[in-house]
């Protein structure tokens, strides 16, 4: 049996569901010796920001129960040296490439999209880290405010023609609210979701772990409440959604598949070992195969939920 695992958002297509999330899989380019990145339905970037950051200083990242707590503060190395060094390599990854850009005004993220809309290459599309502080509204970050999230994606919207994709933070009263904002300013796809907010103590020193105190808590243990919010996101909009928060398995991408979720990002696993999402997607061919499917959409919102 031939197992169809394409999936499309928007007007882009994807040879498999299965992405790497941002972040966890730096730029693309730094694991092709240890796993063969064609395979993979996408690459998202780490976050590309106006000016190069360093990021926070250490510790920066510790492990938790089924999880890590990460602060690392959107270390990159710009968008000027992004599209010199890694726009070019692109050309030839064999898959599909998102870039991600974080920002801390309107400003900054336009500067950032414009820049790379100035040059061609084979970037798809744009994922855009709302869950940065807003300067120009107190440092209220862009996605716990309907009307801020609508006017960055209204902004961003009218200067690219690509895939424009928002992603969604889980600390909010309402994912569902900001969903729909998102997607009234223009939005192509939602992913959903990012970091939760965590924190962890050394009892010895009385000393927090992470430099900043509290960070992002990912990993295995946010996988609840990353379905939730991507069931939540289908029914208050109609867009596609990318699944992300503590993928493991196969199994894990079924569950988010069946929510409501078109595709998935494979995060902090990839710290563990650079290759799971690669036999992720081959465990997900297998069991189609196993269990009839023919296509992968086939699955996309099909959970009966109790009435």
């Amino acid at each position: 049996m031939t197992v169809d695992l394409s999936v499309s958002l928007g007007d882009v297509s994807f040879k498999n569901p299965v992405f790497v999330a941002s972040g966890t899989f730096g730029y693309g380019t730094e694991s092709n010796d240890l796993v063969d990145v064609s395979q993979l339905g996408a690459i998202v970037t780490k976050s590309i920001t106006k000016h190069p950051r360093e990021g926070n200083p250490p510790p920066r990242i510790v492990e938790t129960p089924s999880g890590m707590i990460n602060s690392i503060g959107l270390a990159n190395i710009g968008v000027d040296e992004y599209i010199e060094k890694m726009i070019p390599v692109y050309e030839n990854i064999g898959t599909q490439v998102i870039t991600n850009i974080a920002g801390f005004s309107i400003d900054d993220y336009l500067h950032v999209l414009e820049k790379l809309e100035s040059r061609s290459g084979t970037v798809c599309g744009y994922e855009i880290n709302v869950s940065c502080p807003n300067v120009d509204t107190g440092r209220m970050e862009f996605s716990v405010d309907p009307k801020s999230t609508k006017e960055l994606t209204k902004a961003l919207r009218s200067a690219t023609k690509k895939l424009l994709i928002l992603k969604l933070s889980p600390n909010v009263t309402d994912i569902g609210e900001i969903a729909a904002a998102a997607v009234e300013g223009g939005a192509d796809v939602l992913s959903a979701i990012n970091t939760l907010f965590g924190m962890s103590i050394d009892p010895t020193t009385r000393r927090p772990n992470v430099n900043t105190n509290i960070g992002g808590l990912s990993g295995p243990s946010i996988r609840p409440v990353g379905i939730a919010s991507v069931y939540k996101i289908s029914k208050a909009v109609d867009v596609p959604i990318i699944g992300i928060g503590g993928i493991t398995s196969a199994k894990d991408v079924i569950e988010y598949l069946l929510a409501g979720a078109s595709a998935v990002q494979v995060g902090t696993a990839n710290f563990r070992d650079v290759a799971i999402a690669t036999r992720i997607i081959n465990d997900l061919g297998t069991y189609c195969e196993e269990n009839d499917i023919a296509t992968i959409c086939d699955l996309i919102g099909k959970v009966e939920p109790y009435d």
